[in-house]
């Protein structure tokens, strides 16, 4: 099966492309062709380890340009869309390019996808289409209710995905992951932000009382899943994948503070963010039950080696 990894040297993308090609995937995926615009939070080193692999084909474009699209479609299999604009700060400032490449982006997709008879389209979301829950966790089932401009560009390309299920009979399988963390993630989302300021004596801002709650999911195990997804997946399901540990910011930020040695001196409370959703949680029974999806990666061990990853590769974010 050869395989078309969209925003594959992005930070899960470059992960998933690894594990795809990895010696314990054994001869199941039998190339990968990475479709990556190499913006701001595209970065050929991710795909170091992998690309004298003799199955990594890695192309400079755009999921928007139909042209390139359509001829990279006719000779793949397989596709797991990770492309997008994610930042939920930039979608506030300017959401334009957020529904340009994540809707628009998504249906250049998808229509080359049909075109082609594309066996399997993986499309990766995120829990925040879902909105803000007090309290238990947000199923499969539960209607979309996004708050940002971020959030509301990756719903809409969700219902786009299952609607060309469902006019087209396209193979579509979304997933909803929670909040990732792990090595060579952009400085810009908050545990590498938080970890690059405090290992250069910075200070780090935490917004508005720092009680807003998010769900950890490892890297290496949303990857897991994803590989789950596109191997034994059902047509036309939706699947939330969670890491299963939930933490304040407040708490998280305690958490840096003590992997990097610096004291509550180096936070900065700064005003909340626009339409700040309180707390995410995904109810991942689904994907457990069905695919047998676990996630292994305790957040403690996780995290000691996120931050042992930033403070041993400052040449890699110091740029």
């Amino acid at each position: 099966m050869r395989t078309l990894v969209t925003g594959g040297a992005g930070f899960i993308g470059s992960h998933l492309v690894r594990a795809l090609l990895g010696p314990e995937r054994g001869d199941g995926i039998g190339a990968v062709t990475v479709l990556d615009a190499f913006t701001y939070a595209g970065n050929a080193r991710n795909l170091r380890a992998v690309r004298d692999s003799g199955r990594l084909d890695v192309v400079h474009g755009d999921i928007r340009d139909a042209a390139l699209v359509d001829s990279l479609m006719d000779r793949h299999d397989a596709v797991v869309h990770l492309a997008a604009e994610s930042h939920v700060d930039r979608s506030i400032a300017a959401g334009s390019e957020f529904a340009s490449t994540n809707v628009l982006g998504t249906q250049t997709l998808l229509e080359a996808a049909v075109r082609h008879g594309i066996d399997r389209f993986v499309h990766v979301s995120t829990d925040e289409v879902y909105g803000s829950v007090t309290e238990g966790s947000w199923t499969e089932d539960a209607p979309t209710d996004p708050n940002s401009p971020y959030s509301a560009s990756k719903a809409g390309s969700d219902l786009l995905a299952l609607a060309y299920h469902r006019t087209h009979g396209l193979d579509v399988r979304v997933t909803r992951c929670s909040n990732n963390y792990g090595p060579q993630q952009h400085p810009e989302k908050v545990i590498p932000l938080f970890t690059t300021r405090l290992l250069d004596g910075r200070n780090v801002p935490l917004y508005g009382d720092g009680r807003n709650v998010r769900d950890w999911l490892h890297v290496e195990d949303h990857c897991r899943a994803l590989c789950l997804v596109l191997e034994k997946g059902l047509a036309g399901r939706t699947y939330n994948i969670g890491g299963g540990t939930e933490l304040t910011n407040r708490e998280l930020t305690g958490r840096l503070l003590a992997a990097c040695g610096a004291s509550w001196e180096r936070v900065e409370q700064v005003p909340d963010r626009k339409g700040h959703d309180l707390r995410y949680s995904v109810d991942w029974g689904r994907i457990r039950d069905e695919l047998g999806y676990r996630p292994e990666r305790s957040f403690d061990e996780g995290l000691a080696e996120t931050v042992a990853w930033y403070r041993a590769n400052r040449d890699w974010w110091s740029r």
